[in-house]
């Protein structure tokens, strides 16, 4: 294996569902429907209804796709919150049409919702570039 190799880690079932139930927080916070939260995450709709459950014994495998998709809606959450003091702009963000050139009037969830990894690790990018006002 090279240096510049990805290295996949190996996730237990319960720290994909604690993950997955964060994650589908945040997206529901952002006004997210569940379709638009199963494309985000690449997950299914029964997976997506069992998580929203509360059953705290639940579990669930997931991929690294998914768990990498997982880690980009807290980074874009952890952002958001970095940029804003308002809890109406962290979590209206996701919902406000942007005009900057990669959203073109487009709301970032919106793009995320896409559903492919492209769109949701550019609109982390562009929205982490914010805390640095390189935007």
């Amino acid at each position: 294996m090279t240096a510049t190799a990805i290295q996949i880690q190996d996730f237990s079932k319960s720290q994909c569902a604690a993950g997955l139930r964060a994650a589908l927080n945040i997206l529901d916070k952002w006004k997210a429907s569940p379709e638009q939260a199963c494309r985000v995450l690449r997950i299914s709709r029964s997976t997506y209804t069992r998580a929203s459950q509360q059953d705290a014994a639940w579990t669930v495998s997931l991929d690294s796709d998914q768990m990498q998709r997982i880690s980009l809606v807290l980074n874009i959450h952890a952002a958001l919150r970095v940029v804003f003091d308002n809890p109406d702009n962290v979590y209206g963000f996701a919902l406000m049409k942007n005009h900057n050139e990669f959203f073109n009037g487009r709301a970032p969830l919106e793009v995320m919702a896409q559903g492919d990894m492209i769109s949701l690790y550019e609109t982390f990018r562009r929205i982490d570039t914010l805390r640095g006002a390189q935007w």
